[in-house]
């Protein structure tokens, strides 16, 4: 494992002393990630041998208190003045909940972005540099007008570009494009393959991987470009559902799915992997392994980097008992539904360490570039098999 914060001693802090602004819905993650940082810093300083108080967090102390009418405030109890600060949230964090007019009110995706910029404006202005993760894009289903329509992602970056935030981390974007609006404030989208592929294989480890038992299908034209860097990293065939949708509906704020129809080569006794950002309600999931099974599939591995599972367990408990998946592999990137995480079929990927990498490698002003490549880390993982 590489150092981090050994140069602190011979060039105290690049930017300013490291800060975590950790919201609400990330509190559970953020305490991992500041886990990882704290144990390499004091390891890092012993090394250098100085004499040095240890550090026992990272993370300022904050609250974001509601007033009986549902209005909310922000206030970081400790000085951000000069600091390199991260402020990590999780815009998809149902779980959690405020009193308004006497009424519990789970916070919505909009309640955590109002979170952030109430955090940035407690701030200040006052600390050296802010830096956003937040690893479900806010708004990010939303990033393109194809009517007389809002939008939301784009309209986020710009808001917290002129904020004064520097840079944005993210995971699995839904259109990485969408950086295109704010084309002068650092935007990284990184990808958690390395930690789905470890899990699987650390559950499932007698999978073999070679091309003529295992193959990856794209569950639509979008999720392309996940698919074909795992088919192209594992060195296996790859095929593709086309989603035919009803133009002239909505249900839901989206077009119905009329049908999946395959393209590719037979899945006919192939183990198969299928690569997506979201799982929402599921049912172009569960349609997919269906139509999967019927073609002569084996096993069938659904991941999706973040799992929301809006309708709840019991259709995926009823699929994974009449044996149309294997497993659903995700990450810890947003919050998921404690019965689901402990089901059986649920695998999840801890990418918090991962993290934790992106904030050491940042807050030092060093290139990310090997973290935006999992390549050679998959290849090892592979070859460890």
């Amino acid at each position: 494992m590489p150092t981090f914060f050994n140069e602190v001693i011979e060039e105290p802090a690049p930017v300013g002393p490291l800060a975590l602004l950790v919201l609400d819905g990330a509190k559970d993650f953020g305490k991992k990630v500041d886990e990882y940082l704290v144990k390499w810093y004091n390891k890092d300083m012993t090394k250098g041998g100085v004499e040095f108080t240890p550090k026992e967090t990272f993370i300022l102390p904050s609250s974001f208190p509601r007033f009986t009418t549902g209005d909310g405030k922000a206030m970081i109890l400790d000085s951000v003045r000069g600091k390199d600060l991260y402020i990590l949230m999780d815009s998809g964090n149902y779980s959690c909940t405020y009193k308004m007019l006497n009424y519990e009110n789970r916070m919505s995706p909009d309640d955590h972005y109002a979170d952030l910029k109430r955090a940035i404006s407690a701030a200040g202005g006052k600390a050296k540099r802010i830096t956003v993760i937040m690893p479900i894009l806010y708004g990010g289903r939303q990033h393109r007008r194809n009517a007389r329509e809002s939008l939301d992602c784009a309209q986020m970056l710009q808001e917290l570009y002129a904020m004064g935030v520097s840079e944005i981390v993210t995971f699995d974007a839904h259109d990485p494009r969408v950086q295109n609006a704010v084309p002068l404030m650092g935007f990284d989208n990184f990808f958690p393959t390395y930690q789905i592929l470890k899990a699987l294989i650390k559950r499932f480890p007698d999978q073999k991987f070679d091309k003529d038992s295992f193959m990856v299908v794209s569950p639509d034209e979008g999720a392309m470009h996940r698919n074909i860097y795992y088919a192209s990293v594992l060195g296996v065939n790859l095929g593709m559902f086309y989603k035919r949708r009803d133009y002239t509906t909505i249900v839901n704020g989206r077009n119905p799915i009329v049908s999946h129809d395959y393209i590719g080569s037979s899945v006919k006794g192939k183990d198969i992997l299928v690569a997506d950002d979201i799982i929402a309600t599921g049912d172009s999931m569960l349609r997919l392994c269906k139509e999967l099974k019927e073609g002569g599939a084996n096993k069938i591995y659904l991941n999706a980097t973040f799992s929301i599972f809006t309708e709840g367990k019991e259709k995926f408990q009823k699929a994974y008992e009449d044996g149309l998946f294997t497993a659903v592999l995700s990450t810890n990137l947003t919050y998921t539904d404690p019965e689901i995480r402990n089901s059986e079929w649920f695998v999840e990927a801890d990418v918090s360490k991962f993290v934790a990498f992106i904030v050491a490698y940042c807050s030092q002003n060093k290139s990310v570039e090997d973290l935006l490549r999992s390549t050679d880390r998959i290849n090892n993982l592979l070859n460890k098999q």
